[in-house]
């Protein structure tokens, strides 16, 4: 009766096909109660499927205060600079740009790991023609210009951006993207 109602019929079970189906049907049922066998009152241990094992957790973000720290220990006039005014100003930039290490590219490249090197070096950015032949480094005093008016140190640049007027606003936003390549 039990195989019958497994192979999902109620009728005699004649050929070689039922039969089939009711040895597989039994050996199911077999399987299932030896499993509800082994069961015990203490929960099973659980393993995590291999790549969440091998993906080590993202260390947390440095605080501001640790920021500022690595802040202070760029060269004159960097080192004065205020991180926070600068993530404050940076704001206005991420619409384009991002800063955090591993973060991706927007409509302009990451700029983690970018002070103090040459121009167009992120791997996976389509920079410009004028970015890619621009003969820059970035360094204070070239984002210092850069950020004033980017037309007149890369011309032809795409980035569409009017500049900061003030120094020590173009200052904090260079320290910013300093620090951050340098964590």
């Amino acid at each position: 009766p039990l195989a019958r109602l497994l192979v999902g019929r109620n009728l005699p079970l004649p050929g070689e096909c039922q039969m089939r189906k009711v040895a597989v049907a039994s050996l199911i049922v077999f399987t299932l109660a030896l499993t509800a066998c082994g069961q015990s009152s203490e929960p099973a241990p659980t393993t995590p499927p291999a790549a969440t094992q091998a993906a080590a957790p993202a260390p947390p973000a440095p605080s501001a205060e640790e920021m500022q720290a690595i802040v202070a220990t760029l060269p004159a006039p960097l080192n004065e600079a205020s991180y926070e005014n600068g993530r404050r100003v940076f704001a206005q930039c991420r619409s384009c740009h991002l800063v955090e290490k591993g973060a991706g590219n927007r409509v302009g490249p990451n700029l983690h790991d970018t002070y103090g090197k040459p121009a167009a070096q992120v791997a996976d950015f389509r920079y410009s023609p004028a970015m890619q032949s621009a003969n820059v480094t970035w360094d204070f005093d070239t984002l210092d210009r850069y950020l004033t008016r980017p037309r007149d140190v890369v011309p032809g640049t795409l980035m569409v951006f009017a500049g900061f007027r003030k120094p020590e606003v173009r200052r904090d936003v260079i320290a910013y993207v300093a620090a951050h390549s340098k964590e």
